[in-house]
């Protein structure tokens, strides 16, 4: 299994690096059965995150015809409040990717039987954004909720939501939650277990799907 960690410029650091390090300790747990790496839509380049002291290099282009799995984070920056978006907002973070191949390239994971695309965070409205995911149930950061169910995807306050081929996180730190799940569904419990172990951190929430009975009633 190969999986294919997304970089763009201004993305938030902590997205990408906690389900990288999930994901590669995985691959060492197994010797190899899972392998990842760092990919921008552009190919081989140094990626500035949100951080302006803190950048990536990607070391291959995204490539959905040889990764069984995307991941895509978020942005970092101003958060979005009633005045007007500045270039350093989240959302023009985010919105500037749909100038980028990344959208195209994203269209093709989703579109490729046997590949799953990820989100952390805001990266869910990277695909919301460029019209991937509507009607699909997906998660992001709570203050992007209305963002994403006014894309026509369905929001799901939620801190991992899996439909399938297209799992999304809520929040920065639910990165973990959402690789160590990926991990469990894609390599077993006992993979996954090791991990948790190793990184000290049990997971939180339920991952909600779209199964099972519906309740009729808050609770």
């Amino acid at each position: 299994m190969h999986a294919q960690v997304v970089l763009f410029d201004g993305f938030d650091p902590l997205d990408v690096i906690a389900p990288y390090e999930v994901l590669e300790a995985a691959g060492t747990a197994t010797e190899g059965l899972l392998t990842v790496e760092l990919v921008s839509a552009e190919g081989p380049r140094e990626v500035p995150s949100g951080l302006a002291s803190v950048s990536l290099r990607a070391t291959a282009a995204l490539d959905p015809a040889r990764a069984d799995l995307v991941v895509v984070p978020g942005a970092l920056g101003r958060l979005p409040d009633d005045d007007e978006p500045t270039d350093d907002s989240i959302p023009v973070i985010l919105a500037r990717t749909l100038e980028t191949a990344l959208p195209t390239l994203l269209g093709e994971a989703l579109d490729r039987p046997g590949l799953t695309v990820a989100t952390v965070c805001g990266g869910s409205l990277v695909l919301a954004m460029a019209g991937l995911i509507e009607g699909r149930p997906a998660t992001t950061h709570h203050l992007g909720l209305d963002l994403l169910g006014a894309t026509g995807a369905v929001a799901v306050d939620a801190r991992v939501v899996d439909d399938g081929d297209l799992v999304t996180g809520s929040s920065v730190t639910s990165g973990l939650d959402l690789a160590l799940h990926l991990v469990e569904r894609e390599l077993g419990p006992r993979v996954a277990h090791a991990v948790e172990k190793l990184i000290a951190h049990e997971r939180r929430g339920v991952v909600w799907r779209p199964t099972g009975v519906e309740p009729t009633v808050g609770v």
